[in-house]
């Protein structure tokens, strides 16, 4: 294992994919701030910000099961080539929709829901695809780590341009600079060298993969708890980003520029959590941090719907956003490593529906919420119930080590007298 933080890096394909989605995401996040704030512009309804992240949201959680047998069953590499192409339309489409002034609400909701499509099968084929980036199993950690600082970093460049931008010229130029900013990482996968090895071409029943695929997952209790839990924290707490709008006009009285520089701390706290697991060695003890990320998540949002001033809010939201991080991370690692290859994808797919698949339900929830009872109180809850996913992860611990452990002797990671000495692997 190559030393350091960015050990992952040594590795030439994931150096090149590390250095295109990079620029790449930070055009996504300029996109989800302008699509954000102008749906609140043109209509000023809490309730369509959540109908809009309903539907672009609500297709992975119907298709991410079938495109996680596609993943298992195709070449990740080729697909994400096509998924990164078709997200770029769709981005164009936007932009020329805004910068003819004929852009709706139903066009977005329309062009949302094509832009799900494209991640419910982007999604589980980029997470499966990080093992085969990644010639040495013991740098995975590392990578998924690094791809999580990569993300987290955007969303503190993205939506501050994207302020700036909303302000300067108005939303259809940040998604025009979306659009062109995908270059960068259909540039890095076609660059990169896939060995035919790695090219997955197996043929079968689609449904009984399917079947086998969900057999695993609510049939084996590391796996299973960890993504009920990913899944209450993506329901009850992330839709507070949805909310932002509203927090940023209504509740903290400012425009643009309060939205970026609100998720701007949200993701500075991340990218300090995801190179804090940048550093971890072992994947060992990550159930732990999964518990008290997921209290730290919780109570930092309780504490968010509190905040009545900017300073306030910027000082709460950097811990909003490292707990969130390194739950979703510390869980992505744990089934990377755990998950057995001919099953990633689908694993993967599960994955993508209890991070991504639920959040319009979240969406939607939090949006009829807020027009009834205010963002702060709708926020509140959401971290409340985080508090009690994590609490309830805590009792579930010393069953799961203990199932997990047996895995982890397998693939080296943790030896037999490590076993014995401590039992404090998850």
């Amino acid at each position: 294992m190559s030393p350091g933080i960015g050990r992952a890096l040594a590795h030439r394909n994931f150096r090149l994919f590390f250095a295109g989605q990079s620029v790449s995401l930070i055009g996504t996040w300029i996109t989800r701030v302008a699509t954000s704030w102008l749906v609140f512009r043109l209509t000023g309804s809490a309730f369509l910000l959540g109908v809009v992240g309903f539907w672009g949201q609500i297709p992975t959680l119907v298709l991410a099961p079938f495109a996680g047998v596609l993943v298992d069953r195709s070449n990740r590499h080729h697909i994400l080539v096509w998924t990164q192409a078709l997200s770029a339309l769709q981005s164009a489409a936007l932009a020329a929709l805004a910068l003819t002034h004929t852009i709706t609400v139903e066009w977005i909701i329309i062009l949302q829901i094509a832009q799900g499509v494209i991640n419910a099968v982007d999604t589980p084929a980029r997470q499966s695809f990080v093992v085969q980036m990644v010639d040495n199993p013991a740098d995975l950690p590392n990578a998924i780590a690094l791809n999580s600082t990569m993300v987290n970093a955007s969303r503190i460049i993205g939506p501050t341009i994207g302020g700036l931008i909303i302000a300067a010229v108005g939303e259809g130029w940040c998604f025009a600079i979306d659009a062109v900013s995908y270059i960068a990482v259909i540039g890095s996968l076609l660059a990169m060298t896939v060995t035919v090895a790695e090219q997955r071409t197996v043929k079968g029943n689609v449904l009984n993969e399917l079947v086998a695929g969900y057999r695993y997952v609510t049939g084996f209790a590391p796996v299973r708890t960890s993504l009920l839990l990913l899944a209450l924290v993506a329901t009850m707490g992330m839709p507070y980003t949805v909310l932002m709008p509203i927090i940023a006009t209504k509740v903290l009285h400012g425009g643009p520029h309060t939205l970026g520089f609100l998720m701007t701390a949200s993701g500075l706290g991340a990218v300090v959590g995801a190179l804090y697991l940048a550093s971890r060695r072992s994947v060992l003890g990550l159930g732990r941090v999964m518990m008290v990320a997921t209290t730290i998540f919780g109570a930092a949002l309780v504490l968010f719907s509190f905040a009545r001033s900017l300073w306030m809010a910027l000082a709460i939201l950097p811990f909003v956003g490292g707990g969130m991080m390194v739950e979703m991370a510390s869980t992505n690692t744990i089934l990377q490593t755990i998950t057995a290859e001919q099953l990633r994808g689908r694993v993967m797919a599960f994955y993508t529906m209890a991070f991504l698949g639920t959040a319009p339900i979240g969406s939607l929830i939090a949006g009829v919420a807020a027009e009834h009872i205010g963002a702060p109180l709708t926020i509140m809850l959401g971290g409340a119930a985080c508090l009690a996913g994590a609490a309830w992860l805590a009792l579930q611990l010393p069953t799961l080590r203990e199932q997990v452990r047996p895995i982890y002797m397998e693939r080296g990671i943790l030896s037999a007298s490590q076993a014995l000495q401590t039992k404090t692997g998850s």
